[in-house]
């Protein structure tokens, strides 16, 4: 059975952004889902080894990795039994000196099919259905990478990243919002190890509010006790992810990377491994077996936090839970399909979600490029 869907949840939301400009802790969440079945099913360890057109979500330095060809990739999930759904497209186009990427990210989070029941009771209190109408509370962004190498050489390689991401929210016809922030990052390549930093909403994004509600709405919330929203400004706060990463050679054809990544917050205390006022810090894990460049096997941790443990509501006791990802990539030729089956909440209560993403690799005339 899917959970219900109401305008009650979502009307708490609106009123809870009708103050002042101000931060708030988990402002633009739907920006740190992820991006392709790769990063996911590495636990999102990827700000230091992602090489590929997702890295314009995950650290723009990386799109780097993206010179030889366009490269166009696509993602769809689903959470909570089909309410929620989330997409990503992203599209990396490399310059002819293979020194510069320019890539083009769009995301979409969306609830869909909720119902507004700000009608259902009549004036005389009988219940009408048929003034219950649907509307969706759905998340956009847009996000313009440049990306470039800054230094190259047999010891060392250095890539640099600019992210610009435009941002607009909208619940139903009651609320809309728009946004504005920018990304850095930067990636340095020794050999085996790889590093690297990625530094969002540097100019602390913010989304500027409106409302528009009719006479008999506003009547409505105002019979019921509940607060008029007025426009307003939210602000996201910077973030900090640092990386590091290693690979290991399992003989002619195979490989193992493994990548620690380490997620640092400064909008207040967050239930994390690392946990103060106004820094907390989140570990993520992640580990990929390369096959000949062509199989691959993937598995990743993040997500730690304490909870109550199971069945222990008397003593109040509280453990360690985390968040495990698992997944696999196949490529055949220039067509690579990805997959993850990640939980989306802890071990004790698991929401398991399949994701998969497909990364084409957009190859123009052979032959014109030889003459090239």
């Amino acid at each position: 059975m899917k959970p219900s869907k109401t305008i009650l949840p979502v009307m708490a939301m609106l009123i809870s952004l009708s103050s002042t400009a101000q931060f708030r802790k988990y402002s633009n969440e739907f920006l740190n889902i992820g991006a392709g079945a790769r990063g996911l099913a590495m636990g999102s360890a990827q700000v230091a080894s992602v090489a590929d057109g997702t890295a314009g979500y995950w650290n723009p330095a990386g799109l780097v990795g993206v010179k030889d060809h366009a490269q166009l990739n696509l993602m769809h999930a689903e959470y909570f039994a089909g309410i929620g759904k989330y997409d990503y497209v992203g599209l990396a186009l490399p310059t002819a000196n293979k020194k510069r990427t320019i890539g083009i990210t769009g995301l979409r989070f969306a609830v869909d099919d909720i119902m507004n029941t700000l009608f259902l009771v009549e004036p005389d209190g009988s219940l009408n259905y048929n003034n219950i109408q649907a509307f969706s509370s759905a998340d956009y962004a847009f996000i313009f990478s440049y990306a470039q190498k800054l230094k190259e050489s047999e010891k060392k390689n250095v890539h640099f990243g600019l992210n610009a991401k435009v941002i607009h929210r909208s619940v139903g016809k009651f609320a809309k919002a728009w946004g504005f922030g920018l990304d850095a990052g930067l990636q340095i390549y020794s050999k085996q190890w790889k590093f690297g930093i990625a530094a969002r909403d540097i100019t602390s994004t913010f989304n500027a509010w409106s409302f528009s509600f009719t006479d008999r709405e506003k009547e409505v919330l105002y019979l019921t006790n509940n607060e008029i929203p007025v426009k307003s400004t939210e602000l996201t706060a910077p973030r900090l992810i640092l990386g590091v990463a290693r690979d290991f050679k399992l003989g002619k054809k195979a490989s193992l990377l493994a990548e620690a990544n380490i997620d640092v917050t400064f909008d207040g205390q967050r239930n994390t491994l690392i946990s103060g006022d106004p820094v907390s810090a989140d570990p993520k894990l992640g580990l990929e077996l390369n096959i000949n460049n062509v199989f691959f096997l993937r598995g990743g941790i993040n997500n730690f936090q304490k909870a109550l443990a199971d069945g222990d509501t008397l003593n109040q006791k509280r453990v360690w839970i985390y968040q495990p990802s698992a997944g696999a990539g196949f490529r055949i030729n220039n067509v690579t399909i990805d997959y993850a089956f990640t939980n989306l909440a802890n071990q004790s209560n698991p929401l398991f979600t399949h994701v998969f993403s497909l990364k084409l690799n957009l190859v123009g005339n052979k032959n014109k490029e030889k003459s090239e």
